[in-house]
């Protein structure tokens, strides 16, 4: 039990990455946690999003590894917000306060609905370079919970944490998956009931993403073959919103494969981000990248300039 929480690497991070907190609203109750590692020069680092159950630390893997070849990541931890709106106007004030023009984001599963809500908010004055979707939705009412949304700030936390553990995976799982489990069951532990509530509202309130907005943006959707939160038809729903994005798919993950399969999304994250690096949009410190690699670079956005104009 509990084997991430004592894991040499959880500790490595702990002690070496600070969380910061920002109030960026005028309510001071509002705020936002969050881990900002890997060089400062970066101008469009990579943003992840955590699930409901989430909180910032749960990317500490991601953080460790891209870090370590030169990435800027900023993993965060929402304040609590009770609509989309007001989500997504505290976010695009937290990205003023830290002086981020454009940013790529990684959304796990309510990260992931929101990162797109957030792309649609911002697309008339882009924010949002591009999107990493892991076990994403496009549309609420999938949970079929859209008229609980507004009930859920009355109910006690036990009761709100009951909700969320029945999305976790009940059958057999791997060691691997069971420590991710078992990571996110004490992370939800640590959420108060406004917290828990708020998220549970976002993530069920009647909303869905416009696809027309937010089409011209990079994304890759990444998702697993095995049990998980979401169904068939959930994924197919994205696929089809999306039909231009790059598939990142995992044979087996549970619903928190950035835990439990770390190597494999890290190293597809690293496949998404590949196509920035040599822009001002690059989300790695240039040192980090080897001339050839940047002269392939060059090479196929040419090529992928020239079949657009064509």
């Amino acid at each position: 039990m509990g084997e991430i929480k004592v894991s040499p690497d959880y500790n490595w991070f702990r002690s070496t990455v600070p969380l910061k907190k920002i109030i960026v609203d005028d309510d001071d109750s509002k705020v936002w946690s969050l881990y900002d590692a890997g060089p400062r020069s970066i101008r469009c680092p990579l943003i992840f999003l955590p699930p409901v159950s989430g909180t910032a630390d749960v990317f500490f893997q991601q953080i460790l590894a891209l870090t370590g070849w030169g990435y800027r990541v900023i993993a965060l931890q929402y304040p609590v917000y009770w609509d989309h709106l007001e989500f997504c106007d505290g976010f695009r004030k937290l990205l003023d306060h830290l002086q981020l023009d454009k940013v790529h984001l990684f959304g796990a599963s309510l990260g992931g609905f929101l990162a797109q809500k957030f792309a649609e908010y911002t697309h008339k004055s882009p924010r949002v370079q591009s999107l990493i979707l892991c076990n994403a939705f496009s549309d609420t009412s999938i949970f079929n919970q859209t008229w609980t949304a507004n009930s859920f700030w009355l109910m006690p936390a036990f009761m709100l944490k009951k909700i969320v553990l029945g999305n976790f995976a009940s059958g057999p799982v791997d060691p691997e998956m069971a420590d991710g489990i078992d990571f996110m069951v004490d992370r939800l532990e640590s959420l108060g009931q406004s917290e828990l509530a708020s998220r549970l509202t976002l993530n069920c309130q009647n909303s869905y993403v416009e696809p027309h907005k937010i089409r011209d943006i990079p994304v890759t959707i990444m998702d697993v073959f095995d049990q998980s939160a979401l169904s068939t038809e959930a994924k197919e729903e994205m696929y089809k919103l999306y039909p231009n994005a790059r598939r990142a798919h995992l044979k087996t993950g549970g619903n928190f494969p950035y835990l439990c399969r770390s190597a494999e999304v890290n190293l597809y994250i690293q496949i998404h981000l590949l196509q920035f690096h040599g822009t001002r949009y690059a989300a790695i410190d240039p040192s980090m990248v080897s001339a050839e690699e940047l002269e392939v670079q060059k090479i196929s956005l040419h090529s992928s300039s020239e079949q657009e104009e064509q």
